[in-house]
Formats: C-alpha cells, structure tokens, sequence
C-alpha cells in the first residue's frame, strides 16, 4: 500500500491548515486505496486567529504540530523525524498556515524562504523522484522546494500569480475543479479555496489531485 505524507500547518484557516482541504485530502487517500501520515513542523504558529471574528489573538501562544494533530486526532509526526524514504508521495493541503508556518511567503512575498524542516524533508521527497501535490495557497512554496520552471496554479488570482511567476514558477490559470500537472517535476495543483465557494467544488479538485499523485508514484 502506497504512503502519502501529509503536511499540515496548524488547525484553521485564518492561522493553520485548511480543515476542508485537510480532512478531503485524507478521505480521498483512503477511497484511493492509499493510506497517509500527517506531519508537522514542531514550531510556534506566527499568530493565532479567533475564527469567529478574523482577528488576531493578542498574546496567545500555540504550536503547529500540537494544533495540526487536531486534524490527525493526534496520529501525527513531527516533520523533522519523519524519514523520507518511508513515504511514496507529499502533499500540502492549503490554508494560511502554509504562508506563514510552513514557510514567511504572507510578509516577505517572493523573497520568503521556507521553515528548516519543512524544506529538508521536501527537497529530499524532489530528490528521491517522488510526486507532491499542492493545494490552495500552498502552492507558493513550490520554487522554493523546486527552483524555477514548475508549472502550477493557485486559480486565478493575479496579483499572487505575478509574484509566483517572478519566483520563476510558470502559473496556468485554473477553474477550481480542476488541477494543473507538471510531469517533469511531477508536480500536481489544484486552486480549492482560494476560488470555491463551497466544499463539495473543493472536493472536486483535492480528489483529482490525489488521484493524479497517486498515479504518479
């Protein structure tokens, strides 16, 4: 049975994971015939967000890989032990988390650089020829993991699609059902929320990246 890492950010839209994203994410592993682990960066999330009102939390300290095995309901790893070699595959669901946890795209734009842990694991998944799936916002850190020349897409947003493409990634436009595939660099994107507006059009797009990366391996 084939193994997908799952890399979560946090618990939350507005300052982690996605939980939409994240949980399709794992019900499409599973209805794939794949299993998953999810992992996480043990490191203090950069802000933690009321969800009921979008404000920041003055003052409130959480954890990312503490908050993230809210989504695995606690069977969770710490990205910085977990062993490449025992996953088939990589995907980042989307959410906030994934620019300011996983890496500081949310303040530093095109000059961001990814969290420590986050890109030793990837780029040693990008050097061992396995597939990874990017979802949302995630998509972001893929030059950083990959260098320039992935093709990809985050839907249609042009301002993040300019500075994707100043990063050297090259950015298709994309309906939210559907997912851009860059087969040289085995590279699979799809825009879930950043253009749905309901989960079952999220859904749409997530089950047919998985789909595709499980293909891939």
């Amino acid at each position: 049975m084939k193994t997908i890492a799952v890399i979560l950010s946090g618990c939350g839209v507005q300052d982690g994971s996605e939980i939409h994203e994240a949980v399709l994410t794992l019900l499409a592993i599973e209805q794939a015939g794949a299993r998953y682990q999810c992992l996480a960066p043990n490191i203090a999330q950069h802000q933690v967000v009321d969800h009921s009102t979008g404000k920041p939390v003055a003052n409130e300290k959480r954890n990312v890989l503490q908050e993230a095995a809210r989504i695995a309901r606690g069977k969770i790893l710490d990205i910085a032990q977990a062993k490449p070699a025992d996953y088939d595959a990589m995907i980042f669901p989307g959410g906030y988390g994934a620019a300011l946890n996983l890496c500081d795209f949310a303040h530093k734009g095109s000059e961001h650089s990814v969290q420590k842990d986050v890109l030793h694991f990837a780029q040693a998944m990008v050097k061992a020829g396995k597939p990874a799936g990017f979802i949302c916002i995630a998509p972001v850190l893929i030059s950083k993991i990959y260098g320039k020349g992935v093709q990809l897409t985050i839907g249609n947003d042009a301002e993040t699609a300019q500075t994707l493409e100043k990063m050297g990634a090259r950015h298709i436009n994309c309906p939210v059902q559907e997912i851009v595939i860059d087969e040289q660099h085995k590279v699979v994107t799809t825009p879930a929320y950043m253009l749905a507006q309901s989960i079952t059009q999220a859904q749409a797009g997530i089950d047919k990246l998985v789909h595709k990366v499980i293909k891939m391996i």
